[in-house]
């Protein structure tokens, strides 16, 4: 007798146990100087909302240091920054944020703008947020950026965005929002739809 297939399944979604938090969208307090907001939401291939995916983000201090070992300008810090390192003036910046996604797929993220991540003139990175996206069906997380539409000269010599088809660079581009300043939207498609274009995402 031989054994039949065993049946595939989706993964998860385990989201919910343990790793959301009450603060993790909030990388500084929201009155923070300074501080900015990105909403918006993660979609699947139907380009219906996914309720229960989760989005990081990591992202450099405004002066473009990290708070971590391995980057020299940040004194050895591990991501909690006391009042006036960094240029962000929260003793709260941890450069690391985590939104669960709601019933309509919304994330938020409160942040503080991303400094140019020094370099020579050929390497210098625009402002900009890492970004992983973790959802059901997904064997693993998928990573994409957040770049910034009121940093148009510096996106245009970022050495990143620029090996992306020039057609497909508008998904890594988070809209100000008009009337609110500091607030830009971000949608993120785990594949394309009618509705859009497949959010570019990087084989790390």
């Amino acid at each position: 007798m031989t054994a039949g297939i065993t049946p595939s399944q989706t993964v998860g979604p385990f989201l919910a146990i343990g790793l959301p938090w009450p603060d993790g969208p909030y990388v500084v307090d929201p009155g923070t100087d300074g501080a900015i907001t990105i909403t918006g939401r993660v979609l699947d291939g139907a380009g219906d909302p996914v309720p229960d995916a989760l989005v990081e983000s990591w992202q450099a201090a405004p002066d473009g240091s990290f708070g971590h070992p391995d980057d020299p300008r940040s004194g050895g810090s591990r991501g909690v920054v006391t009042p006036g390192q960094h240029g962000g003036g929260s003793e709260k910046f941890r450069g690391f944020g985590r939104s669960a996604t709601a019933e309509d797929g919304s994330y938020l993220l409160v942040t503080l703008k991303p400094g140019i991540l020094p370099g020579n003139e050929e390497h210098a990175q625009a402002p900009h947020l890492d970004l992983s996206v973790f959802a059901r069906g997904l064997l693993d997380r998928v990573v994409t950026r957040l770049y910034f539409g009121d940093e148009q000269a510096a996106n245009d010599a970022d050495p990143v965005l620029g090996t992306v088809p020039a057609g497909r660079r508008d998904t890594l581009i988070a809209a100000p929002v008009a009337g609110r300043p500091g607030s830009y939207s971000f949608d993120i498609r785990l594949q394309a739809s009618q509705a859009g274009p497949e959010t570019v995402f990087f084989d790390v």
